[in-house]
């Protein structure tokens, strides 16, 4: 199989990275309008796998030309990019998955594309990042062994191993997007009811090994599609994981309005964005550089199965190997979307059509195939007798 991959950004790169030890990848094209930093990355693969292809994705015909010498794409764009590359992915006729946007419905607009797609026989799986992604894949899993779910719980983080004061947190990816998800509602469903929440609210203590007590608290996007799937379940929420005290620091520069997109100041006659200024100085101040990253993942899937309560627990706990490898955000990100992308065009997933990841990717060849990867996702599981009246 031909795999052709958008963006030589991190993520991009990652998956070009992982794609080349697939024995079932037979070419690998990287595609950006940046082509000399892309083929200095090819270049320290050692690898004739990969080719580096020039790509300005704004232009619709050379997007199409670009998707076209592969069997897969996988899109590692910017998530405005997803409905557009959805598109072009139906009328040349190849299989297509991305790392969601759940941020302004943007993988809504994707599904809609779904009989568009089954007509043409190609499958397109959006949000395969790690929430939403991995998370999907794994509340499917769990719910796909039990007779009804009544319960799912997801909770995510990506956090510096040794925090430094005073937010706790070095970036991992787009702090663009860390505002998006901070600031944004989050989609919740509590005593069977579907509403929204404030973003940084619901403060809860979670404990995970080697870090102790950390927090836990809504932010957008995480549930994504779970809450389509699962309608009938009485509680489905996601919160994201991050050292203490750090939903109130944040909380505090959101209420000042230091992440609105409106919000405009003058500064010596000349208008600047609020939110464009914190941005470019928080890069400077959570930069990871060489420090060493870890993504905390657990996933409780609750419900009823041969008249016993039953709940499934998945948990992750992985850490950036060395200075010179990538993050463990990274990794757990591109090992997800390299994976599925394998199974996709390798002809493991045969349904045609746009689905959420929930719903089409196995659980269990997944977590295999995360393992080999040396990202170990642990499963255990508890169960007690219901009493019928």
């Amino acid at each position: 199989m031909k795999v052709v991959v958008l963006g030589a950004g991190l993520m991009g790169k990652e998956v070009a990275r992982d794609l080349t030890a697939s024995d079932k990848v037979e070419k690998i094209y990287l595609a950006d309008l940046d082509t000399d930093t892309a083929q200095a990355f090819v270049d320290s693969l050692n690898t004739q796998k990969v080719e580096v292809v020039k790509l300005d994705a704004n232009n619709d015909e050379e997007l199409k030309n670009v998707m076209a010498r592969g069997d897969v794409t996988v899109n590692a764009l910017f998530y405005e990019f997803n409905k557009k590359v959805a598109k072009a992915a139906i009328e040349i006729g190849v299989h297509s998955v991305d790392l969601g946007g759940h941020i302004g419905d943007v993988t809504e607009e994707v599904l809609t594309l779904h009989e568009a797609a089954k007509e043409k026989g190609i499958t397109i799986i959006p949000d395969l990042g790690v929430a939403p992604g991995m998370v999907n894949i794994l509340a499917g899993y769990g719910a796909s062994k039990l007779d009804s779910v009544e319960s799912i719980k997801l909770y995510v983080g990506g956090i510096p191993t040794k925090p430094e004061p005073p937010l706790n947190y070095t970036r991992v990816f787009s702090l663009e997007g860390v505002f998006d998800h901070y600031t944004e509602p989050s989609k919740v469903i509590q005593d069977g009811k579907l509403k929204e929440v404030n973003s940084l609210s619901g403060v809860e203590p979670i404990y995970f090994n080697e870090f102790g007590v950390l927090e836990a608290f809504y932010t957008s996007g995480g549930i994504s599609t779970l809450y389509k799937t699962f309608p009938n379940v009485k509680t489905l929420e996601y919160k994201t994981i991050r050292y203490k005290g750090h939903a109130e620091k944040f909380k505090l520069l959101a209420d000042l309005g230091f992440f609105d997109k409106e919000n405009k100041v003058e500064v010596d006659g000349n208008e600047v964005k609020v939110r464009d200024v914190v941005r470019e100085a928080l890069k400077k101040k959570l930069y990871l550089g060489n420090k060493q990253d870890a993504v905390l993942l657990r996933v409780i899937v609750s419900g009823e199965k041969s008249g016993e309560q039953v709940t499934y627990e998945y948990e992750m706990n992985i850490k950036r190997e060395d200075t010179s490898s990538m993050t463990a955000m990274a990794r757990a990100t591109a090992c997800t979307i390299a994976a599925v992308a394998v199974m996709l065009g390798s002809g493991t997933i045969t349904e045609r059509g746009v689905f959420p990841p929930e719903t089409v990717v196995p659980g269990k060849e997944y977590i295999d195939k995360m393992a080999n990867r040396n990202v170990v996702i642990k499963e255990t599981s508890h169960r007690s007798s219901i009493v019928k009246w």
